[in-house]
């Protein structure tokens, strides 16, 4: 159990600093005087709101004159370099406190001190005492050992381009979810945030629940809406949930009397029909060769894969059929589970991969193989990535390097120690590339002329649940 403490003192700071500091932006405050290391403390909003959300404890505090160089203090800051000259002419030196933020187990609202823009920067007592304790803070301890070295050393940032992305979308995400979310990533990346991201539903892909529903309804349960009217909704979240998975859907293909349900063109040419119902009906096959043939010719057709998506298990004769015209057969549900596993894993659905899946009957269990075997790979890069994450943790007891950074070598050892599953270091090095790719950037990568030796470190986590 975390020890508790009493503070009754809070340090007033205005309310885009407090934020930076919660949002994990920055480690430091800018207070009119010079800070005990240890001192515990509220940080006191100078706004009309009085709402308290955090505490700080201070780690360290410095004293900086005109001779540090303000450029890239202000870029491993939030100031800019004509905010610190301007406190350094007025008052001649600046206070750089580094300061250990937690959470408050819960808001404290407090009277509005009317003089309160005149304490800024400095302590004022709090009309209660607070109890605290260190059970939530805002950066993990290996986070901010590393925050605070840069800014001792004064090291520039390692991702300026980054940071700057970060601030011109920082006010976009308030009411944008697609601009929050690579918000988080970015600050992840950063390590700004170091807290596990949890990716919270998407109202947008609600549809995604109905796929199944619409495919396997009953008529006859049904009775607002006609045979027709049930085909066509499952056909048109067929064609949105094929889209969704990266297919390009022809529109000029679109269903109807006498019209193909949908064609996609890329990554390659699939003729799919779509049943919605109890049963997949015993002629569903030649129906679809029949309007494919109509529509795009017999070499097209037959050089296309043939796809039937709907419900139940099809008849004997179908089956037959099927394997006869090398027909697939998915029921709703599997489409379904791809479109969730792809919504789960935004690019996990190679379709180039999935093509050799797409075989001749039903291929239901086919289709759970794939997304077993692409979980499985999801989870493998997981555990890669929490093995570099725990072996910094554990060197960072010993040691105040910015990164801890390990080999191919390493990783591997500490993998195979705490897994069944037993790897190379071909497969390790493999897997370690792919992860600290600019384009993914879970792991950071220090090349060296020899590819062996060839340093990786932690930078965000890939979560599985």
């Amino acid at each position: 159990m975390n020890q508790q403490f009493c503070i009754s003192i809070a340090l007033c700071l205005p309310v885009p600093d407090i934020e930076a500091l919660i949002q994990g932006r920055t480690i430091t405050a800018l207070p009119k005087m010079f800070i005990r290391p240890g001192q515990r403390f509220a940080l006191y909003p100078t706004d009309s709101s009085a709402s308290i959300k955090v505490w700080a404890k201070c780690e360290l505090c410095q004293i900086l004159d005109e001779t540090k160089p303000l450029e890239i203090l202000s870029k491993l800051t939030i100031w800019t370099p004509k905010v610190l000259k301007e406190i350094l002419r007025q008052q001649q030196y600046i206070f750089l406190a580094y300061f250990r933020v937690y959470q408050l187990p819960q808001l404290q609202e407090i009277l509005v001190n009317p003089n309160i823009q005149e304490k800024l920067g400095k302590f004022v007592s709090l009309p209660n005492s607070l109890t605290v304790s260190e059970e939530k803070p805002i950066l993990t301890d290996r986070t901010f050992t590393q925050r605070k070295h840069q800014l001792e050393k004064l090291e520039p940032p390692l991702h300026p381009e980054l940071e700057e992305l970060q601030s011109a979308i920082a006010s976009l995400s308030i009411s944008q979810p697609a601009a929050k979310q690579l918000d988080d990533d970015i600050k992840a990346f950063l390590g700004w945030s170091s807290d596990k991201l949890i990716k919270q539903p998407d109202p947008n892909l609600a549809w995604i629940n109905d796929i199944a529903k619409l495919g396997d309804r009953s008529i006859e349960q049904d009775e607002k809406k006609s045979n027709y009217q049930a085909g066509t909704d499952f056909e048109n979240i067929a064609r949105k949930s094929l889209e969704f998975l990266g297919f390009k859907v022809e529109s000029a293909f679109k269903g109807g009397a006498g019209g193909l349900d949908l064609y996609c063109s890329k990554p390659y040419p699939i003729v799919c029909e779509c049943k919605a119902g109890k049963l997949i009906p015993s002629g569903t096959v030649e129906e679809l060769l029949k309007l494919g043939g109509m529509h795009l010719g017999k070499t097209q057709l037959l050089t296309s894969i043939k796809l039937v998506i709907g419900p139940g298990n099809p008849s004997t004769d179908m089956l037959k059929a099927a394997k006869e015209w090398e027909v697939s057969i998915i029921n709703a549900m599997t489409l379904q589970k791809l479109v969730q596993f792809q919504a789960k894993y935004p690019g996990a659905i190679n379709l180039v991969e999935l093509q050799q899946y797409l075989q001749p009957g039903q291929i239901d269990y086919k289709i759970d193989e794939y997304i077993d075997k692409s979980e499985r790979e999801i989870k493998l890069r997981s555990h890669i990535i929490t093995v570099v994450k725990e072996l910094s943790e554990q060197d960072n007891q010993s040691s105040k390097v910015t990164h801890q950074s390990f080999t191919v070598t390493e990783t591997r050892v500490h993998y195979n120690a705490t897994h069944n599953h037993r790897l190379n270091d071909e497969a390790v090095h493999e897997i370690l590339i792919e992860l600290s790719s600019p384009l993914t950037g879970y792991l950071g990568r220090i090349k060296t002329s020899n590819l062996n030796s060839d340093r990786f470190y932690f930078l965000r986590d890939l979560p599985i649940n």
